[in-house]
């Protein structure tokens, strides 16, 4: 098989996934298949739940239910009380649907670690303390974006996405720290 996928190693992993699917359908696991009798209560016996690996067919009370707790003349009442469903489940399905799911979280955890861990150490070697701490001294109260062209000129030059979103934090930080002047001035004034 590695040599008919070449140099794609998810499309062998994915034809590798897809041939133990097409197994599991044509071999069933004696656990992926069974025949459950739910029997309610009858006479001074107490309702019991009869599970059994049988073939569909062979799904009802008299082939699941053992041993039979009423005797022979009540078998029959017995029976046609008890509901009896066949079930039917692939394991595969479910094993690679779950490998997907730990798949999924596990990136999203590398993520997590980038966003927490590297990103940061990144962000400190490109851009320096200079550009990413400002103090409210550098904010006028007349200009309060007196800053954002510049960033806005030094983003154009570089065209780079980590600039842009750099950007957009530092408008939105100063947007936020505005109206909390604003909040914290008309509250001043109200008292």
């Amino acid at each position: 098989m590695a040599a008919r996928c070449g140099g794609w190693p998810r499309l062998c992993w994915l034809l590798a996934l897809a041939a133990l699917a097409g197994l599991g359908a044509e071999a069933k696991n004696s656990e992926d298949v069974r025949c459950k009798c739910i029997c309610p209560p009858y006479k001074d016996h107490s309702g019991q739940i009869y599970n059994k690996n049988v073939s569909q067919k062979d799904c009802d009370c008299l082939h699941v239910v053992e041993p039979m707790p009423v005797p022979g003349p009540d078998v029959e009442a017995y029976c046609l009380r008890c509901e009896c469903k066949y079930e039917e489940r692939s394991s595969v399905t479910i094993k690679v649907t779950i490998i997907i799911y730990l798949s999924i979280l596990g990136l999203l955890l590398l993520y997590m670690v980038y966003l927490t861990l590297v990103e940061p150490i990144l962000k400190r070697r490109l851009f320096g303390h200079s550009q990413l701490i400002q103090s409210d001294e550098d904010i006028g109260d007349h200009q309060p974006f007196a800053n954002a062209h510049d960033v806005l000129a030094r983003s154009r030059s570089r065209a780079n996405v980590l600039n842009k979103v750099e950007y957009a934090q530092q408008r939105w930080k100063l947007q936020v720290q505005e109206q909390r002047k604003s909040v914290f001035d008309r509250h001043v004034v109200l008292s």
